[in-house]
């Protein structure tokens, strides 16, 4: 049996050196940290995305750096012994030496300091690591859109790690190994432009929406009104007042009826998308609740249903985008113009102002210095001409990102069906029974909505409470799938 060396033999000598014991310190505090974060990260109320990295990776990472500083250390003692050719020099701390004393309090007294900045500083990195601020700005560029778009949104209050990550124990571990991929992504800058909405990677709805939404709740119809301003030289102004059918899910708290019917539990739709995006669906099933089963599917679709993956309705179909959601030109410019932060007697406006948002820009940097430089020719005599420009480049701020190729055309927003198809991808009328007698109820403007009152001025006040025929530029429409001509700037 080889013999163990003696606590005075050269090999444990070598580490007697205030390298290796600063290696050792930090080692010790590496370990203190990483259990500490370990525990926290296990007993935590619910997951965190970038726990992983701390506990995991950053821990441990300084915990090899501090026992190859040990290591060092003692080589380094050894090469001084080799040249000196002498046995090691003997690390010894006398107490009656004054020198000894003080350089003793000293490193006990850093050491603890260190431990104790170490626990206080694993804990508040913890913290920091699940707020808003660190998920939306610690890597800026990729996550700079959706953190602005999130800031302007609905659920500015509602911290990333609820919807993205919240409880148990599979979406914890998934989030793990997100995190640590994110940190890839950003670090060898091979992200995604724009990045993908990750719509098969997201949590059920069950589990987010309605963790604070409760699906039984009866609405009814919303008093909702729009104001439009057209792209003519007065900018005339079109408002559409309408009662928005929400409806409810549950007949115990109301009719179960309205747009809020599709998430009857006891009325199971499902369909399939073709897309990655779910934004072409040719295929529905329908489940009453006396067990009727009824399939429509559009014309193209003549596969076995079978052979795809099917999926159950929730919130996120329609909901899509509940926090980072991007206004288009056309939108964006009508909010202006209505609260006033661009003049809307201004000749013109709102078609300058949406020509100069939807030109092609290189640069966040280069769009504010075109924008501003492009609006001073159009308006050499107006005298709030500043006050245009900050408004334009604020709403390009707000929903353009050329660093990130993101803007209000790449990201599909469900709700609704002007810019986008939305509710359309499936009542479209195209969906039918295999022998072709049923078809999904093609919606019209009445459907899901009431028009009480359309136009400007004294049109305004005459309502209507059995509701008016949406009245278009050309008249009153019968193709209802906006979205063919609408784009978010000027129709097609």
């Amino acid at each position: 049996m080889k013999p163990q060396p003696s606590p005075n033999s050269p090999r444990t000598q070598s580490y007697r050196n205030w390298v290796s014991m600063t290696g050792l310190l930090l080692a010790t505090a590496s370990f203190f940290a990483f259990v500490l974060l370990f525990f926290i990260d296990v007993f935590a109320h619910h997951g965190n995305p970038y726990m992983g990295i701390l506990a995991y990776i950053v821990a441990p990472a300084f915990l090899v750096f501090g026992l190859l500083l040990t290591v060092v250390g003692a080589w380094l003692l050894r090469r001084q012994t080799r040249k000196a050719q002498s046995g090691p020099p003997k690390f010894m701390i006398d107490l009656s030496r004054p020198r000894d004393r003080k350089t003793l309090v000293a490193f006990v007294a850093g050491g603890l300091m260190f431990l104790l900045a170490t626990a206080l500083g694993s804990y508040n990195t913890y913290h920091y690591t699940e707020s808003v601020n660190f998920c939306g700005t610690t890597c800026h560029t990729p996550m700079n859109p959706e953190y602005t778009a999130y800031l302007d949104s609905a659920h500015a209050r509602v911290a990333c790690a609820e919807c993205h990550v919240g409880p148990g124990a599979t979406w914890y571990v998934k989030s793990k190994l997100n995190g640590v991929h994110q940190l890839y992504c950003t670090a060898t800058d091979k992200f995604q432009r724009p990045i993908k909405t990750p719509v098969k990677n997201l949590r059920p709805a069950q589990e987010t929406c309605e963790q604070c939404h409760w699906p039984q709740r009866f609405i009814g119809n919303l008093d909702r009104t729009y104001t439009h301003f057209l792209a003519d030289e007065t900018n005339t102004p079109f408002t559409v007042r309408l009662l928005l059918k929400v409806g409810g899910a549950d007949p115990a708290h109301g009719p179960a009826g309205g747009i809020h019917w599709h998430m009857n539990e006891a009325n199971k739709v499902e369909y399939i998308a073709s897309d990655d995006q779910r934004q072409v669906i040719p295929w529905v099933r329908t489940t009453s609740r006396d067990g009727v089963v009824t399939e429509y599917r559009s014309k193209k679709f003549t596969d076995d249903p079978a052979k795809h993956t099917i999926r159950r309705m929730d919130c996120m179909d329609c909901h899509n985008r509940p926090a980072h959601d991007f206004r288009s030109p056309n939108d964006s410019v009508d909010l202006a113009m209505s609260t006033g932060n661009i003049d809307p007697a201004l000749p013109w406006a709102k078609s300058n102002v949406v020509a100069v948002l939807t030109q092609t820009y290189a640069t966040q940097a280069e769009a504010e210095t075109k924008i501003a430089a492009d609006l001073a020719k159009r308006y050499p005599k107006y005298a709030k001409v500043a006050g245009l420009v900050a408004a334009t480049q604020d709403i390009y701020r707000q929903n353009f990102f050329p660093e990130m190729k993101v803007a209000w055309n790449v990201y599909p927003n469900n709700i609704g069906h002007k810019n986008w198809a939305g509710c359309f991808r499936c009542h479209d009328g195209d969906h039918k029974t295999a022998d072709g007698k049923k078809q999904i109820a093609a919606s019209d403007c009445n459907s899901c909505h009431t028009i009480v009152a359309q136009g400007a001025g004294a049109q305004l006040e005459k309502l209507n409470p059995k509701g008016f025929n949406f009245f278009h530029l050309d008249g009153e429409m019968n193709d209802f799938s906006c979205n063919n001509c609408h784009t978010g700037a000027f129709p097609k």
